[in-house]
């Protein structure tokens, strides 16, 4: 089994930061892509960052150069650097990983965490 676990949510006013964490656990042969996507209510959801095995990263623009992603892969931890948090960021942030189980060889999977909710309010 394999299970994604994030922790790091909760409410923040303007202008402030947060720090999102993601650890990977189970029978895990090779985590490939890990990142962070976002769902606020009444929208679709969507890629905030992600980051290669080889630490390629991608944001989405309007997270640029507020937003941090990174990743240790010692401990199967993917991590998301939030500042100056705007309302506008207010949504349930979900992780994902491409990783391929033991015994499945190089054969990844599309795996998701529970989402934890992150609240930009005053």
């Amino acid at each position: 089994q394999v299970q994604l676990v994030e922790s790091g949510g909760g409410l923040v006013q303007p202008g402030g930061s947060l720090r999102l964490s993601c650890a990977a656990s189970g029978s895990i042969f090779s985590i490939n892509t890990m990142g962070w996507y976002r769902q606020a209510p009444g929208k679709q959801r969507e890629l905030v960052a992600v980051i290669t095995s080889g630490s390629t990263t991608n944001y989405a623009d309007s997270v640029k150069g507020r937003f941090t992603v990174s990743r240790l892969n010692a401990k199967n931890t993917v991590y998301l650097q939030m500042n100056s948090l705007k309302p506008e960021d207010t949504a349930v942030y979900y992780c994902n990983a491409a990783i391929a189980p033991l015994g499945g060889g190089f054969s990844y999977r599309n795996y998701w965490g529970q989402g934890t909710q992150v609240t930009v309010s005053s």
